[in-house]
This record gives structure tokens, C-alpha cells and sequence, in this order.
């Protein structure tokens, strides 16, 4: 299938790259520190939400703000062996001109920047979830990655793995390109389904990107 676009949106984790080695060892021992059992832990969804929204699911209010320090430098402290580029990664992102990409995130700053820096993607412009107030699957987040960009919603394509994130570039009115990274195709409602960005490749011409997929 090929999509013409005039900015490219990405997801972070699982999108561009994988944490979840790190994340999983973190969050249990976040998880161990907090006195959360092991079922109330599993019972949480991780992959594709802020760390806020986590910890609210999990603990009172009065300690939520220490708890979330806690694990941001859990995090930023177990970049180095736990984080690695997904496949088509850095091929796809450097045919890309500054100025028509984006990185867009639901975690902190200091904890994308420290993954992207720690894989060595260069990354131009980031949405985070500082810099929010609604996070995935409202369109908030992918809305001002498009107004950054000075690119109207419409003409961007969102690239994602997690259900709340497709469903978030929907809701911007955006089109969108599942990668079955860490759900079943079954699990994603996108305009195109593939593997990884590897099955992506992308032209830069005078009217804008063509976005050539193979699933």
C-alpha cells in the first residue's frame, strides 16, 4: 500500500525501539519497593501509557509523585543494555529531512531522550509526556507534534504498535501504520498493518513523502 504524507509521526517504544527488557525489570522492582502484589501488578497495562496513569492504577494519591520519580530513574538508570533499535529503525528515519518527523512518546523526556541517545537515533523533534496534559489515546499528544511540525493533521501518518496510540492518531484524524511488534494484528485497527519498519520505505519528492509499505 502507499500513503503520501507531509510528516511522519513515530511512536517511541516498540515503534522505534525496544525497552521492554528494561521496562519489565524496572517496574518489578518499582513494583517489589511499593508492596504491590504480583497480581495486581500483572493485572496493569504497561506498554504504551504514561507512567502517571500507571501508578494511579496502583497507588494512593499521597505517594504517587515520590513513586514517579522513583521509577523515572529506575528507568533512566537501566538504558545502557536494555534498550536496542527495532528493525528498519535507523535506514527509514535517516531518508527522512528534518522537519518532516516527529517522536512522539508517552514517556518523560529525560527517559525518551535517554533511550533514543542510547540506540543513536538523532532525534529532531520529541513530544513527550511533559509536554501534555492528555495523554494517548486522546490526540493531544499527536496534535502538537503536527502544530510543531506547522503540518496539518490530516497530511501526517502516525507509526505505532500499542492500541491506545493507533487509536489516539484516529482521533487526530490522521492515517496510521500498525506494526505487530508487541500486539497480534488481530489486537491493531490501522490503515496498514506490518511487521516492523524494516516492511516501510519512504521517497522525498516535491509535493511531499510517499510511503511505500509491504506487510
Amino acid at each position: 500500500m502507499t500513503l503520501h504524507a507531509d510528516a511522519l509521526l513515530f511512536d517511541n517504544d516498540g515503534t522505534l525501539l525496544s525497552s521492554m527488557e528494561s521496562v519489565y525489570r524496572c517496574w518489578a522492582r518499582w513494583a517489589g519497593e511499593y508492596g504491590i502484589t504480583e497480581a495486581d501488578f500483572a493485572a496493569v497495562e504497561l506498554h504504551g501509557r504514561p507512567a502517571a496513569e500507571i501508578i494511579a492504577d496502583l497507588l494512593p494519591e499521597a505517594v504517587r509523585a515520590e513513586a514517579l520519580a522513583r521509577i523515572e530513574r529506575l528507568e533512566v538508570e537501566d538504558v545502557a543494555g536494555g534498550v536496542v533499535a527495532l528493525p528498519g529503525t535507523k535506514e527509514l528515519l535517516s531518508a527522512l529531512p528534518v522537519g518532516r518527523w516527529a517522536v512522539v512518546t508517552s514517556a518523560t523526556r529525560p527517559l525518551a531522550e535517554a533511550r533514543l541517545r542510547e540506540v543513536g537515533i538523532d532525534f529532531p523533534e520529541l513530544v513527550a509526556a511533559d509536554d501534555i496534559t492528555r495523554g494517548k489515546p486522546d490526540p493531544e499528544p499527536f496534535l502538537l507534534a503536527a502544530a510543531r511540525l506547522g503540518v496539518d493533521p490530516a497530511r501526517c501518518v502516525v507509526f505505532e504498535d500499542a492500541p491506545a496510540g493507533l487509536a489516539a492518531g484516529r482521533a487526530a484524524g490522521m492515517r496510521t501504520v500498525a506494526l505487530t511488534t508487541t500486539h497480534r494484528a488481530d489486537e491493531l485497527v490501522a490503515d496498514v498493518v506490518v511487521r516492523d519498519l524494516s516492511a516501510v520505505s519512504v521517497q522525498v519528492t516535491a509535493d511531499g513523502l510517499v510511503i511505500d509499505t509491504n506487510g
